[in-house]
């Protein structure tokens, strides 16, 4: 296909590792100019150093995605390294599933998945929102979840807070038609990522696999044995039992390598053996 990439300006929270990792560094081979931010200074700058070597240009910065003014400061960091914004990806995100009756332990953690999938969303678009409209385009990419599509046991607030950010982006959507394009991304089930560290009661996952529960479970089981058939494991097989996290990857990239007047608005990529029924 085309390369629309080349020179784009983009911006990754969350840059530090996964999915904002494996875009970044995508998006680098296709001769974009990425902005790196994460909380951990650390891996920011591992990440932008592997887009460099992965043919784009690259700066870092620490950013915290619930301070507007981190997120400002690295919006201006980007226009001044680079000339524009041309895309945002609020990818940051934290996934604290966990029943209501285990509030003791979860709760601290639900307020910061709060902090971080709404208001982390909010500002990073609200950063960026200036300078989009004033050159006349950008494009906005909002990680949300398949668990934002309906509400299940075990996901209540995770589940909240991103039905919250398929609000923010298709309300941003309408308020900037011709100016903005905006893309939601809601990633099925992606056991290899780190968002799974997170989960407060690992039980809680019985709201995504439903009827599936044994099923799923016992596939689980025998993935971390080294137990799966072949054909589970294998991309190209229907049987494709747990998706990794580059299939996701590659499928934002299209979304982001599209001409200004295209907008691919939303994007679910799935295995198709998974078991998930949201």
């Amino acid at each position: 296909m085309a390369n629309y990439l080349e020179g784009r300006v983009i911006v990754v929270t969350g840059a530090g590792s996964g999915f904002g990792r494996l875009v970044s560094t995508k998006c680098g081979s296709l001769g974009a100019h990425l902005v790196c931010v994460d909380i951990n200074a650390d891996t920011a700058a591992e990440t932008a150093e592997l887009v460099k070597s992965a043919n784009g240009d690259a700066i870092s910065r620490q950013v915290d995605v619930t301070d507007i003014a981190d997120l400002q400061a690295a919006a201006v960091a980007a226009v001044d390294q680079f000339g524009t914004i041309d895309v945002m990806v609020n990818n940051a995100g934290v996934m604290p599933l966990a029943f209501y009756s285990d509030h003791p332990d979860a709760l601290e953690a639900w307020y910061r998945c709060i902090d971080i999938n709404i208001k982390g969303v909010l500002n990073g678009t609200v950063a960026v929102y200036d300078q989009m409209i004033a050159q006349g385009r950008g494009h906005v990419v909002n990680l949300s979840s398949i668990y934002g599509n309906f509400p299940v046991a075990g996901a209540g607030v995770y589940g909240a807070t991103k039905a919250a950010v398929n609000f923010l982006s298709e309300s941003l959507r309408i308020e900037s038609q011709g100016a903005i394009k905006v893309t939601t991304v809601r990633p099925t089930g992606v056991p290899a990522t780190n968002l799974s560290t997170g989960v407060v009661n690992p039980e809680a996952i019985v709201g995504i696999v439903g009827q599936n529960v044994m099923t799923v479970g016992q596939k689980f089981e025998a993935m971390a044995a080294g137990q799966l058939p072949s054909e589970e494991l294998d991309a190209n097989e229907p049987r494709y039992f747990a998706l990794d996290p580059d299939h996701l990857a590659e499928q934002i990239v299209y979304a982001i390598n599209q001409p200004w007047g295209v907008s691919i608005a939303e994007v679910t990529v799935r295995a198709t053996g998974e078991g998930y029924v949201l």
